[in-house]
């Protein structure tokens, strides 16, 4: 694969690569003209709202991922704000039509206080049974419920754990359903193609969408154009899934049942070019972004696992960028050939979740002690052991701070929403670069899936990441010669000519850099990895504080709840409650103004996805405050209401 001397500029030196092709800008665009769109049933009124939940719920094999993302493009590309949450089952092939088997994707757009995916649909669409038994508990009141009839006969209901047919009795009185023979308009909307009768079932959710962009006054445009370019190699694919779509969106204009459409209004935005982007996706960018500051090539060594393969998978698409891209046979080794490119003088990355990490624990240790520029992701999902491996879960956090063996300090950040995952993981790079350090950086299924849209950055707005001069080869220089002010060794690649070293696990000497087992010696050393990685405090911003004038209640978070929290706190702020939040990017070290945060509240409660892993290293940090939790274990993310009842609580408490 070819390398380069310099980086590209920033994406143009990719004119036609799928990042510039992904870019859109927010506009509106009517839908084809050949649809019967005047048409419409009298009495039927269309409503504007602030804000819907919908959900996209079925069988794995039905289609829910993909009708809820292009659900999502086409909102993005009108200018809402939205925030999605695909929830997949964690058997791979569950039997279908169970409950285990059932396939998620919500999605929360409006025009104004997008914060979280919502915590109920007030539109669901149940492709069977199952479906609807899966989130029939989750549903607000009059909530419409899009359902293919179709898949409701006796064996498909008992299947999903139903004593009676749910659309036949009072079970769904308090909700408006609309039970439509999807599954056989589908195949007559594709007859005259001749497709088999698996084929043409599986066209059955792009009617289901066509349903619902009409029932939003969504266009269709984006939808049909990635239905042609999909299937451009299949034209009669493509052709049905148009077919199916547009047929859709006719039979729900022309159906008497639904008494409404909506209109959601584009959210207000600055100007700018922007596009629909995957925590996964933004974290691969911003590696590409920070390896073209740094000017060297980007190296991922990785192991496939769930949820973070996306990224290696969005990163094999640009050699174009002098992206490297290793697939290796087990995480160690994947870990460890990221490490040797570290050594000969790449931008350096493994990614991986809780399992991996766990395998990868003794070769960060290397890095630790080799003092090398190294990223380790790890997009965290439900544990111990394979645990739930399509789930969320913020179970990681201890075992990055404190994993290893020894004593091996390392960073530790965490990202907060799927499009600022592009911004921490350039943020890891540059303190990995900088510090001589390994870094950790945290995401979670829940954001690496979600999507939102992104303003599209270019190089200049990026900040500098300053890699350091080669020193003089006059035979002054010494391996651990460091910087005074943050401790940093230099970074000398592999095999510079008059610069060869040696490097790895065995205690150095601090000077010399040749393996010593002096017992000063090694005490020096390990003082000195731990103030160098405190001292990358010294150059972090100070932590900041929604809630300026507040001082009963401070809320804690850390990682991708930031949205969920950050809404309930508003709520209660608007309500008049004396609430407060701050939520953490940076973890280890924590910014220097933390604790003159905490002596300002009446009350702290830290709100995470575990059992208290965050609460626990703020005690062991600050013991002078009381941290109080707030905490879920359940694979899934926060309620707003739940959160705000917990939060009401506290303030009566106070």
């Amino acid at each position: 694969m070819p390398t380069r001397e310099s980086p590209p500029s920033w994406p143009s030196d990719n004119p036609n690569g799928p990042i510039v092709n992904s870019f859109t800008k927010l506009e509106n665009h009517p839908p084809e003209q050949d649809l019967a769109l005047t048409a419409n049933v009298k009495g039927r009124v269309n409503k504007q709202v602030n804000s819907v939940v919908v959900k996209f719920a079925g069988d794995s094999g039905d289609g829910m991922q993909l009708a809820g993302s292009l659900f999502t493009e086409t909102t993005a590309i009108k200018g809402n704000a939205i925030a999605t949450f695909p929830d997949f089952p964690s058997e791979i092939r569950a039997p279908q039509g169970t409950v285990a088997g059932v396939s998620g994707y919500q999605i929360h757009f409006g025009a104004s206080g997008v914060h979280s995916p919502g915590d109920a649909p007030d539109v669901l669409v149940a492709m069977n049974p199952a479906a609807l038994k899966a989130n029939l508990q989750q549903l607000k009141p009059a909530c419409t419920i899009l359902c293919d009839k179709d898949s409701f006969a006796k064996r498909d209901w008992e299947k999903a754990g139903f004593d009676s047919n749910p659309l036949e009795g009072d079970l769904l009185a308090d909700y408006q359903v609309v039970p439509a023979p999807i599954t056989t308009l589908t195949k007559g909307a594709v007859a005259g193609l001749g497709l088999d009768n698996k084929a043409a079932d599986r066209c059955k959710n792009a009617f289901t969408l066509g349903m619902v962009f009409w029932l939003f006054s969504e266009p269709l445009d984006q939808s049909i154009k990635f239905f042609r370019q999909k299937f451009k190699k299949t034209p009669e694919i493509g052709e049905a899934n148009v077919l199916a779509i547009k047929a859709g969106y006719n039979y729900a204009l022309t159906m008497e049942v639904i008494k409404a459409t909506y209109t959601v209004l584009p959210a207000s935005k600055a100007p700018g070019v922007y596009r629909n982007i995957t925590g996964n996706q933004a974290t691969a960018w911003g590696f590409l972004a920070a390896a073209a500051k740094v000017g060297k090539d980007l190296f991922l060594g990785s192991y496939p696992i769930t949820p973070a393969t996306d990224i290696m998978q969005e990163l094999a698409k640009h050699k174009w960028a002098g992206a490297k891209v290793f697939q290796a046979e087990d995480e160690i080794a994947g870990i460890t050939s990221a490490i040797g490119a570290a050594f000969a003088g790449n931008v350096a990355i493994t990614t991986t979740s809780g399992p991996g990490m766990a395998l990868k624990t003794e070769a960060i240790g290397l890095a630790v002690m080799a003092e090398l520029p190294l990223v380790i992701v790890n997009v965290q999902r439900g544990g111990p052991s394979t645990g739930l491996p399509t789930k969320t879960e913020q179970s990681d956090l201890l075992q990055a701070i404190w994993g290893r063996n020894g004593e091996s300090p390392l960073v530790v950040l965490s990202a907060s929403t799927p499009s600022d995952c592009f911004d921490w993981a350039f943020e890891a790079t540059r303190i990995a670069v900088e510090h001589m350090t390994p870094v950790v950086l945290l995401t979670e299924s829940y954001i690496a899936n979600g999507a939102e849209p992104w303003k599209v950055k270019t190089l200049e707005q990026m900040p500098e990441i300053q890699a350091g001069q080669l020193p003089p080869t006059d035979g002054s220089w010494k391996p651990y010669d460091r910087d005074c002010h943050s401790l940093a060794r230099k970074w000398v690649p592999a095999g510079s000519p008059g610069l060869q070293h040696r490097i790895g696990g065995l205690e150095k000497d601090q000077f010399s850099g040749c393996v010593s087992h002096n017992p000063n010696n090694h005490e020096a050393m390990v003082a000195i990895r731990r103030d160098k990685v405190d001292r990358v405090a010294d150059r972090l911003p100070d932590q900041k504080v929604k809630g300026k004038n507040a001082s009963k209640l401070l809320v804690v978070g850390w990682g991708g709840q930031f949205g969920i929290l950050f809404g309930a706190v508003s709520e209660l702020q608007q309500e008049g409650y004396d609430i407060a939040i701050t939520h953490f990017n940076y973890i280890h070290p924590l910014p220097k103004n933390t604790a003159s945060i905490f002596a300002r509240f009446q009350k702290i409660l830290v709100c995470e996805l575990n059992n208290g892993q965050l609460a626990k290293y703020l005690r062991a940090t600050f013991p002078q405050f009381n941290f109080q939790q707030y905490n879920k274990v359940q694979g899934q993310p926060f309620k707003v209401s739940e959160l705000k009842n917990a939060f009401v609580q506290q303030l009566q408490e106070a």
